[in-house]
């Protein structure tokens, strides 16, 4: 009940903001604003109904620090865009034809930031947290990745390898990023920061979404495993491999920290933890 609770008014918020978004795609400044709006009122929602189905603060979302945080993930998911495309690009597979859209990035940052903000709080923040508590950190990675993987099936040019790539790369990685922070705002921030890297600056698509108008007019040629075809670099081996890479880092980081959940263990029977008066 709990986990409903808190998907519910949370998903709705993300509903509401996706419909809102879609009725004034083309317009950047509308984008833009709606978008941060959304992602605003994510995060409000979230904290209203933790601390009204758990009777605590949502620390994972605190103001304190959120800032350098979103930074900080900013910064890895940035760099993690790059080196893909650089490597792709060795290979010829990218290629810059000259300059993009000057609005293009700026609408594109407001729908990045409210499907980071929303995807981590739904994944991260609800399924990956609450699940974690009973069944360990491994099992909730597992688990919740694999259903981030599965949610990009609905996508335009999804495909099963697409949505198995980003179980590894995002899934993993971005719930690898939350045990070794406890933090949701470095996984927000490394989420935006990939997804505006590739769509508003080297003009890529996200998760086979169509094509995007940023700060580069980017082309990619060559063969699908390489460029990850319509699907877009998130389908492209070098991403998988960098995730994974960014996931063993995190989580080495989230056991020396002492923040690894392990599995919570049922008595062995109904007698196992009573005990007898004297």
């Amino acid at each position: 009940m709990r986990l409903l609770k808190q998907l519910v008014p949370v998903a709705a918020v993300a509903f509401v903001g996706g419909q809102a978004l879609g009725a004034v795609a083309g317009n950047a400044l509308l984008t833009l604003v709606l978008g941060v709006m959304t992602a605003v009122l994510a995060v409000v929602t979230y904290a209203w109904t933790v601390r009204w189905s758990e009777r605590r603060a949502a620390v994972e979302v605190a103001a304190s620090g959120a800032i350098a945080r979103i930074g900080l993930g900013t910064l890895i998911g940035v760099g993690w865009c790059a080196a893909v495309i650089i490597n792709i690009a060795f290979l010829g597979g990218y290629r810059v034809d000259g300059f993009g859209s000057a609005a293009g990035p700026v609408g594109l940052f407001g729908f990045m930031a409210a499907a980071a903000v929303t995807e981590e709080l739904l994944f991260r923040g609800i399924l990956f947290r609450i699940v974690e508590e009973r069944a360990g950190t491994w099992i909730a990675l597992m688990l919740t990745g694999l259903l981030f993987g599965l949610s990009h099936l609905f996508n335009p040019h999804a495909s099963l390898w697409g949505a198995i790539a980003i179980a590894i790369e995002a899934g993993a990685t971005l719930a690898a990023a939350y045990a070794a922070t406890r933090t949701l705002w470095v996984p927000i921030g490394l989420h935006f920061g990939w997804n505006f890297a590739l769509a508003g600056i080297f003009g890529a698509e996200v998760s086979g979404n169509g094509e995007t108008e940023g700060l580069l007019n980017g082309v990619t040629s060559g063969p699908a495993l390489l460029t990850g075809g319509q699907f877009g670099p998130e389908g492209s081996p070098y991403t998988v491999v960098f995730g994974v890479v960014l996931t063993i880092v995190f989580l080495w980081l989230a056991r020396r920290r002492g923040r690894m959940v392990p599995r919570r263990r049922r008595a062995a029977g109904a007698g196992a933890i009573a005990t007898v008066s004297e």
